[in-house]
Parts: structure tokens; C-alpha cells; sequence
């Protein structure tokens, strides 16, 4: 069975903490960039960060750099975010997703670019 499945999500105060991960199984990982959207209740689904295919470049949303940091380990077919001071504006569903571009360079930010896609898992941040 193709599936991703984030783990990870939950309640934290701000300036806090998080690390979600992704794991697949059914779909290899290697060769693909991996990304993580998230979709805040009432809006649209947007990028967070991503990954290419080898590991050495990284992209984000202006948001979040300097304060997220997305990983991958294909032996293990998985990827991570890992979110440091926390806001209250990045409370929303995190997914994680794999292009269906064979060593796409640059990982893109529009979610047509990706065919597989998790169910999610909700970070909340709030005091």
C-alpha cells in the first residue's frame, strides 16, 4: 500500500518547539524531493520547506527560515521538520509530500508538482 503518514503534531506554547516526520511506505523517497505544505483552517494549502532529491539544497517560505529546518534519510524512507520558535500563525495541518519529478534539483513550491501526499497531522501553537 502507497502511503505517507505524518507523526509528530500537538499542542506547544509559543517560542516552543516541534519536530513532525514523515514516514512512506509503498514509495521510495530516493531520487524525489520531498516538501512539507501546511493548510491553516479556511485557507489554502502552502508550502513550508523542501528538500531535494540528493539532500543538498534546501528552499522554505520567507516565513519560516531562520526557524525551520526540513531533513530526509532515504535509508529509512522518511523526512522531518523540525520547527524552532514556534508562532501562533504557523498553527495549522503540516503534510508532507513527494514530487513526481525523477532528482528534481530545486523542489518545487506548487502542490500540482507532488503525487503523493499524507493525511497530516496538526500543530497548534497557542499559550
Amino acid at each position: 500500500q502507497e502511503q505517507l503518514v505524518e507523526s509528530g503534531g500537538g499542542l506547544v506554547q509559543p517560542g516552543g518547539s516541534l519536530r513532525v516526520s514523515c514516514a512512506a511506505t509503498g514509495v521510495s523517497f530516493r531520487n524525489y524531493a520531498v516538501a512539507w505544505f501546511r493548510q491553516a483552517q479556511g485557507l489554502t494549502r502552502t508550502f513550508v520547506a523542501g528538500i531535494s532529491w540528493t539532500g543538498g539544497r534546501t528552499n522554505y517560505r520567507d516565513s519560516v527560515k531562520g526557524r525551520f529546518t526540513i531533513s530526509r534519510d532515504d535509508t529509512n524512507n522518511s523526512a522531518y521538520l523540525q520547527m524552532n520558535n514556534l508562532k501562533p500563525e504557523d498553527t495549522a495541518v503540516y503534510y508532507c509530500a513527494r514530487t513526481k519529478y525523477f532528482r528534481d534539483e530545486v523542489p518545487p513550491t506548487n502542490t500540482i508538482a507532488y503525487s503523493y501526499w499524507g493525511r497530516g497531522t496538526q500543530v497548534t501553537v497557542s499559550a
